[in-house]
């Protein structure tokens, strides 16, 4: 284990390590807390393809567009933090999809429901919504 610790710091500063460290402790608290909490804001149609979403539909273009872009950039985020979580501490999967939710791009909703659709992922969104005595999600059926 000391050679290993040993060949890092030739590569990469103990500084950063322990920053890194960190922002991985910190990163994990962040997604316990706030993965649940918007999991059981969602609609419980969310995920279903048959109920039509519109963002910011009756607001400003500019204010929608502003919207759009810092949604997207936030989606971006989320999605490179679950890849991250898939080999650091944190809820990889949970987190990705919420990126891939809050990001804009074709067939979205179809890749949101085939995710959501694997019924390990789709029973701890529904058990995390259960403990919040929040409904199931429904989604639409398969093809």
């Amino acid at each position: 284990m000391d050679g290993l610790l040993t060949v890092f710091q030739e590569w990469i500063p103990v500084d950063v390590l322990i920053g890194l460290t960190v922002a991985s402790a910190i990163g994990f608290v962040a997604s316990l807390v706030a993965i649940p909490m918007i999991l059981v804001r969602l609609p419980a149609d969310y995920f279903d393809t048959r109920i039509p979403r519109h963002w910011m539909k009756d607001h400003h273009p500019a204010l929608r567009l502003l919207g759009l872009v810092v949604k997207n950039v936030v989606g971006v985020v989320f999605l490179l933090a679950g890849f991250a979580m898939l080999f650091l501490p944190g809820q990889g999967v949970l987190t990705m999809l919420i990126g891939i939710s809050l990001m804009d791009f074709p067939q979205k909703r179809a890749l949101e429901a085939r995710m959501v659709g694997q019924p390990t992922i789709l029973g701890v969104i529904n058990s995390v919504r259960h403990k919040f005595g929040k409904p199931p999600l429904t989604l639409a059926p398969g093809p």
